[in-house]
């Protein structure tokens, strides 16, 4: 199994009203990501939000920087929200981040639940869907041809153009990333396009998703059993379970209750310890409690990448480094010999 990680670049304040600023929050990312590049972890994702408690507005540009700091990561959004993208700058962006990586580049594409991007580039909520899917098919045409026809609805149309620079790799990767809606599933499947899963839950809720997903891709012509499955969510791990969620607990509060979509006003403990249980999608404990989540993943879903979504709420960059450190020394290995799967090199 590929493992690699993720994160929005959040702005959460600690109890004091204090928090990273976002030079410092760049600054970080850049060297946990070096860090995680040494350490044999193999993706990079950087999320895309454009409001002021997050860092990450524009990740294809931290990327970039990443690019010539980590010598093997791939590299990618976790997600781009591509109902408010142009897909051809999108593309452009990416394929210069591919030549400037050495064929690194990946995007993972989304609907975005958080919704700020509409207003602010001129969008209609209305359209979310229809933008989605006209855009992606564009990105997908973008992807296959460096000579563009056409005839958009939502989008602009392009007779005949030049669509440059290309890639260096062959073809681009490109994910649909997805939540918990069957008409996403089943447009990935249609697509046959890798799909990634954000598990916000237990792996049982998307169990029949992903199952869907793979018969749509067959109905499609597509083969089922060579379209990756990824998925990924929140994640901290520290030497022993209690340890784990004493020191995790405040800042994964502070994320709920300052940063989601619609913020909480209180995340209680309980409803921590209980989303942190066997069953329960956070990806919270001892390493080898947090080896027995992903190894359940894996039998649900058949996955063969996992991201976690790293130093959420504050978590202090001496903390987050440490989950790093036992992700690629403990956890990484005991999953790939569980499944009978070699480690990255």
């Amino acid at each position: 199994m590929d493992f690699g990680i993720f994160t929005f670049g959040e702005l959460s304040r600690d109890e004091a009203g204090h928090a990273l600023s976002p030079r410092q929050r760049l600054a970080e990312i850049i060297e946990l990501t070096k860090l995680a590049d040494q350490a044999g972890i193999s993706f990079l994702g950087l999320g895309e939000h454009h409001r002021r408690d997050f860092a990450l507005s524009a990740p294809e540009m931290v990327l970039a920087a990443v690019a010539r700091e980590a010598t093997h990561l791939r590299l990618s959004t976790a997600v781009t929200v591509l109902s408010t993208q142009d897909p051809v700058r999108l593309f452009e962006q990416f394929a210069t981040l591919d030549l400037v990586s050495g064929g690194r580049a990946e995007i993972i594409a989304g609907r975005g639940a958080f919704i700020e991007s509409y207003p602010l580039f001129g969008y209609d909520t209305a359209d979310y869907d229809a933008l989605f899917d006209e855009k992606l098919r564009m990105l997908l045409e973008l992807r296959d041809n460096a000579s563009l026809d056409w005839q958009g609805t939502l989008t602009q149309t392009i007779a005949g153009m030049d669509i440059a620079p290309r890639p260096l790799q062959e073809k681009l990767p490109i994910w649909v990333g997805v939540g918990g809606t069957p008409a996403s599933f089943a447009r990935a499947g249609r697509l046959g396009l890798p799909l990634f899963v954000a598990l916000l839950s237990g792996p049982e809720r998307f169990r029949r998703l992903v199952e869907l997903y793979r018969h749509t891709a067959a109905e499609a012509g597509h083969d089922p059993v060579a379209l990756p499955v990824g998925a990924g969510g929140h994640f901290y791990v520290a030497p022993t379970s209690q340890q784990a969620r004493d020191t995790f607990y405040p800042y994964y509060r502070a994320y709920f209750e300052q940063n989601m979509p619609r913020p909480v006003g209180h995340f209680p403990r309980s409803t921590f310890d209980d989303w942190a249980e066997p069953g329960g999608g956070l990806l919270v404990g001892s390493p080898q409690q947090v080896v027995e989540k992903l190894l359940a993943i894996h039998e649900a879903l058949g996955t063969s990448r996992y991201m976690a979504q790293i130093g959420l709420g504050g978590l202090p960059f001496a903390e987050t480094a440490r989950s790093i450190e036992l992700l690629a020394t403990e956890i990484m290995p005991a999953v790939n010999r569980e499944i009978g799967a070699p480690a990255p090199a």
